[in-house]
């Protein structure tokens, strides 16, 4: 067990930072005899001395400003725990999970999350990426809290968040941008195509059009991105994702024959929406007020 007490170096710091005991007893509303036993309790059970008293003002022995810098780390971890201790009290969750499909606006996001951080600083949050199935396997194995997923698991109701465009891109240089005509089914045919494995371990299910012959298969929309920027393919991919290349010129949106720009509707998908706690609530609100209002 610990010889002194977390109470013995609040006043021996409040000593050195006020500059004397009756200061230091002003300051933190204590008498001065309560202070000046605490620390004289502090050094005895030290066994060295902390402070010199020289007129009416302490100071700091050598020995005592070592000491001072570590109870520093200290008194203000404790401070840490005990705003941790009120926050579970308070209801508040100490840990979200939350899987969010790639194809979500990770910029929304962000801004959601840095919101989160300042005002719940001691939730834990776990953010978990997946593809098409993938949340949904996530959600029914009760392995996160909540999802963000283009797709519903069975048995859930959704809220619906945002629409996400697909592009059908490829790089400026590619072959399809200079067909000298729009380009056609039979033309992605016979080119090669970049698509996204589903992050689901169980009943993985293939989505979109994937009538190429020619395929390389990646596990991450960045991958797909860098492939693309290479000229190594075509896809369809999440506007917010390539906002990026857009607008640099790395990626450029094909001219096909028909419509092929889709869009897909974002949804909310709670494992227990009663569960939610504050922390959840105002994360949950951010993202929402991150995103721009569905027509």
């Amino acid at each position: 067990m610990a010889k002194v007490t977390l109470e013995q170096w609040r006043m021996f710091q409040a000593v050195v930072e006020y500059g004397g005991f009756s200061q230091a007893a002003e300051a933190v509303h204590k008498s001065q005899s309560s202070i000046n036993h605490a620390v004289h309790k502090l050094q005895e059970s030290l066994g060295i001395a902390l402070l010199e008293v020289r007129g009416r003002k302490a100071e700091l022995t050598d020995a005592g400003r070592v000491l001072l810098n570590r109870a520093g780390g200290l008194l203000n971890e404790a401070e840490a725990l005990e705003s941790v201790a009120e926050s579970l009290a308070a209801g508040t969750e100490a840990q979200l999970r939350l899987a969010v499909d790639v194809l979500f606006d990770y910029d929304a996001l962000f801004t959601a999350v840095e919101r989160f951080a300042e005002v719940y600083p001691h939730t834990r949050l776990e953010i978990r990426e997946t593809v098409l199935s993938g949340g949904e396997e996530l959600l029914l194995q009760q392995e996160v809290d909540f999802i963000l997923s283009a797709r519903a698991p069975q048995g859930f109701v959704g809220e619906p968040l945002t629409r996400v465009k697909f592009l059908p891109v490829a790089h400026p240089d590619h072959p399809l941008h200079h067909l000298g005509r729009p380009v056609n089914r039979e033309d992605l045919k016979a080119t090669r195509q970049i698509v996204m494995r589903d992050s689901a371990l169980k009943n993985r299910q293939d989505a979109g059009w994937l009538g190429s012959d020619e395929r390389i298969t990646v596990t991450n929309v960045h991958t797909s991105i860098d492939l693309i920027e290479r000229g190594l393919g075509f896809a369809w991919l999440p506007e917010p994702r390539i906002r990026d290349s857009l607008s640099a010129d790395r990626l450029l949106p094909l001219h096909t024959e028909e419509p092929w720009e889709r869009d897909v509707m974002v949804y909310l998908f709670f494992a227990d929406r009663d569960c939610a706690g504050p922390a959840a609530n105002m994360l949950l609100s951010a993202l929402r007020e991150s995103l721009p209002p569905l027509d």
